[in-house]
């Protein structure tokens, strides 16, 4: 059961003070959540909704000698900033060109451990983490940037593994439960169970139309797909051994999935459960850290503890405009088989599989975040030593791709 607090208005505007960036540039969701600035205009159903007897602390952005300790970072929607939660606060960083947005720095304590965007608007999603937690594990802050305070909480009696966020719902992952709660009002609309579920592996959709949300179900290998608007539940058995991670295209229509062996990717619809395609990392075990798909469809990088990223060619497409989706007879090299795979009803699966197109190869053994770039054929890769990559693949020849750009954006030159 949670409960919902929330805060009365503030006065200070520490953003607007502090960026370069003009506010007209920012998806304002202040009206969104005007009821929840001000308990006496709530009309709020939950009966456990309280208003707190003090405001949190107000943050303070101190010089820090040392570099921070990075404990969470996360993409934004459509990937073209990220956030970095440490041990002092939290940052935001846009990806092309890559700068330092702003940051919070807090002056007691500080640690979060998951700070989630919504788009590029300046409510954001906070949870305690690190040793000396700004706040408790347990509660989901909702952070107003503009007011440069917490404006709502939402608290739990285990803690929270990750917070997906939407223009209209915020989803709260526990550890063997998901909450879905209406933006506007913070209404508790949906509860789920699932398997254990510690990394808190949740994926909700992020077009206009449909919302889709994947989570664990409650088998081993199991993933469940909820489609809201038809009001339909499909169960995907993806994999024997657990899952390990997944990704959901912006429409919802295609998701990913990689198990906690490591070895193969696949695709499915998520409409009616159906295998797509079935592409290859590698043939040893691996920790998939992070599967995305490219805005159209075409590609999907993966990451893992292997230290190499891999962008795969797909043969499907999730409903994107036509002028954007593969062609047959592009350009676009497909991925390569095995030269054995002419013997496949023979010899193993091995032998028929699909590579991947591109590669970059990175430290082995550090957590790597990936995704795609806002420019042709780009991919931006993250990594928990605070290691920033721009990297361009080749989609006719495919091979190692070049690295446009690196930075460590845990020092950056100036902030914004």
């Amino acid at each position: 059961m949670a409960t919902l607090s929330a805060y009365p208005n503030p006065n200070s505007n520490f953003l607007d003070q502090t960026t370069q960036s003009p506010p007209q540039n920012l998806d304002s969701l202040s009206p969104m959540l005007h009821q929840s600035q001000d308990s006496e205009h709530i009309h709020n159903p939950n009966p456990n909704y309280h208003t707190p007897v003090s405001s949190p602390p107000e943050p303070a952005s101190p010089a820090i000698a040392t570099p921070p300790s990075l404990l969470h970072f996360s993409f934004n929607q459509d990937h073209g900033c990220f956030a970095a939660g440490t041990d002092h606060g939290f940052r935001i960083y846009n990806c092309d060109p890559f700068r330092e947005i702003f940051r919070r720095d807090f002056d007691r304590g500080g640690g979060i451990g998951v700070v989630e965007m919504l788009f590029r608007c300046n409510i954001l999603a906070l949870v305690g983490g690190g040793p000396e937690p700004q706040y408790p594990s347990n509660k989901v802050m909702i952070w107003d940037d503009h007011q440069s305070r917490c404006i709502g909480e939402l608290a739990f009696r285990s803690e929270v593994r990750s917070v997906r966020l939407r223009r209209d719902r915020i989803v709260v992952v526990l550890e063997q439960k998901i909450f879905v709660y209406n933006f506007a009002d913070l209404k508790l609309l949906h509860q789920i169970e699932t398997i254990a579920n510690p990394k808190g592996l949740c994926a909700v959709s992020q077009g206009a139309g449909s919302l889709v949300l994947v989570c664990p179900g409650l088998q081993k290998g199991q993933v469940r797909v909820e489609h809201y608007d038809s009001k339909r539940t499909k169960f995907i058995m993806a994999h024997d051994s657990r899952i390990a991670c997944f990704a959901l295209t912006q429409d919802g229509q295609l998701l990913a999935t990689a198990s906690t062996k490591g070895t193969l990717v696949r695709i499915f619809n998520t409409v009616d459960g159906s295998l797509l395609q079935e592409v290859r990392r590698g043939a040893d075990r691996a920790e998939i850290y992070s599967l995305a798909f490219s805005s159209n469809a075409q590609w999907l990088a993966v990451s893992s503890d292997k230290g190499t990223v891999h962008v795969f060619s797909l043969k499907v497409n999730s409903g994107s405009p036509s002028n954007d989706r593969p062609r047959v007879g592009s350009d676009s090299v497909t991925s390569p088989t095995s030269s054995l795979s002419f013997i496949k009803g023979v010899l193993p699966k091995y032998f028929s599989s699909e590579w991947s197109v591109a590669q970059f190869r990175l430290v082995e053994g550090s957590q790597y975040l990936v995704a795609f770039g806002h420019q042709k054929n780009t991919v931006v890769i993250l990594g928990m030593d605070g290691s920033f990559h721009r990297c361009q693949f080749d989609p006719v020849n495919g091979g190692e791709m070049t690295q446009l750009e690196y930075h460590n954006f845990l020092k950056p030159e100036q902030p914004f």
